[in-house]
């Protein structure tokens, strides 16, 4: 970051950004189980409902991803990052205001309009602007550094949360999502690969005169043709086995963390009664011990042991922390299975440096976005799964007395994900026309 300036500025944006949006999360399972079930500790209607919503969201996700990716290697990364960034402040806004059943209902609808754009796309976005500008042997730190930031940031906003009421939570988000889009679009510099493709979307000569129709009509056509196909998704995955391999684990990682995140909370909150401040004091465990991983651990390991080693370390401890979870007996196990995220941080940051490695610099984008859209098809698939299994077995129907049933199987699909990382080998890169020529 003191070598490359222009990096600070990515990372105070991923900071603030991050900052609004995890700061939200200790408090909404409250905020939805007070409009949908006021009163009760176990609620099926808001674990179906956020299952549903984050469903819907991945399957939107799942379409526009490689789309974003594929569109910022042509218009450039800043332009793609103002809207989502712009986007994220309605949600927040609207719950800032007020947190009534209907307000909690219009959240929803906008949540999901707003997060098929924005889930994933900016940290897709700021993987590649990272990519544009740091060397591919540094890539794997320079990738943990940025995850740190997140961790960081997460920590920050779930220790403030502690520390705010559930409506000064909103407003304070809402104002950082704000500063983030600000201070984005006046202070980071764009990192467009190929100058000679096309200007970028929302550059100023646009507002200054009126283009004719003529041209306008070649930059929507050179638009269109952006857009990934299914040969361009089969081409990438065909042009290295390595790629292939890192797409398998990263839909697997995926679809056992997206699971665990719309489970536990609900668990935790009908198993011990946890509220708004303990999931706060839980998630702030979980980010320093993530951050410190990051930002200290990753960047000496990475070059010891490579990013295949790495991330079947990370993925193992995925894994055990997901089943201690599931077996909890007291209501500090779940603190003890946090720290696990010492190390587990180390699977989204290697999968992403081994996939940056094997495309050239054109294609960064359009790479990233493709992992980004097998994470969101995990997304579509994880809550729909999942979520329906937590319902019933935090119920009185149970088949059986086990209430972490659903986030045991949830470890069992990390598993899976970290059996395939022991089949990954660190091939060499590929050029860039050697992906060309696959298509």
């Amino acid at each position: 970051m003191v070598k490359l300036p222009v990096l600070t500025h990515l990372c105070f944006t991923f900071f603030l950004y991050n900052f609004a949006t995890f700061m939200t999360a200790p408090v909404i399972v409250d905020v939805t189980m007070s409009a949908l079930c006021p009163g009760e500790i176990e609620c099926s209607l808001a674990i179906l409902l956020s299952g549903f919503q984050q469903a819907i969201i991945g399957l939107g996700s799942l379409v526009m991803m490689p789309l974003i990716g594929n569109l910022s290697d042509k218009y450039g990364r800043k332009a793609l990052l103002t809207l989502p960034i712009t986007l994220t402040i309605i949600p927040l806004a609207i719950l800032a205001y007020s947190r009534s059943r209907k307000f909690f209902y219009a959240y929803y609808v906008f949540k999901i309009l707003t997060s098929m754009f924005c889930e994933g796309s900016v940290h897709c976005l700021s993987l590649a602007y990272v990519a544009d500008n740091v060397p591919e042997g540094r890539r794997a730190s320079a990738f943990g550094i940025l995850s740190g930031i997140g961790s960081s940031a997460f920590v920050c906003g779930t220790l403030s949360t502690r520390f705010l009421s559930t409506a000064s939570t909103f407003q304070v988000a809402t104002a950082m999502a704000m500063l983030s889009a600000v201070y984005m679009r006046v202070f980071l510099p764009d990192s467009i690969v190929n100058d000679n493709l096309s200007t970028p979307i929302l550059s100023e000569g646009k507002l200054d005169g009126i283009v004719n129709q003529d041209e306008e009509s070649d930059k929507k056509i050179q638009m269109f043709k952006t857009l990934p196909s299914i040969e361009d998704m089969l081409a990438l995955l065909k042009s290295s086995l390595t790629f292939s391999q890192a797409a398998i684990v990263s839909f697997f990682s995926t679809l056992s963390d997206v699971g665990l995140h719309a489970s536990l909370l609900y668990y935790l909150k009908a198993r011990f009664h946890f509220n708004k401040d303990q999931f706060a004091d839980l998630m702030v465990i979980t980010g320093i011990a993530g951050t410190v991983s990051q930002l200290l651990l990753m960047p000496i390991l990475a070059p010891v042991l490579g990013e295949a080693k790495l991330l079947s370390i990370g993925l193992f401890f995925n894994c055990a922390h997901m089943i201690v979870y599931s077996i909890a007996w007291s209501f500090w196990v779940p603190y003890a299975a946090a720290l696990f995220s010492l190390l587990y941080v180390f699977s989204q940051p290697c999968i992403r440096s081994i996939v940056s490695k094997q495309v050239g610099p054109c294609e960064q984008g359009k790479a990233q976005g493709f992992i980004s859209g097998i994470g969101s098809f995990a997304n579509v698939a994880s809550p729909l799964l999942f979520s329906p299994l937590t319902a019933l077995f935090l119920s009185e129907r149970a088949p059986f007395n086990f209430p972490g049933f659903s986030i045991m199987c949830v470890g069992f699909a990390s598993m899976i994900a970290f059996v395939q990382s022991l089949m990954i080998r660190a091939f060499p890169p590929i050029s860039s026309e050697r992906v060309s020529n696959l298509h």
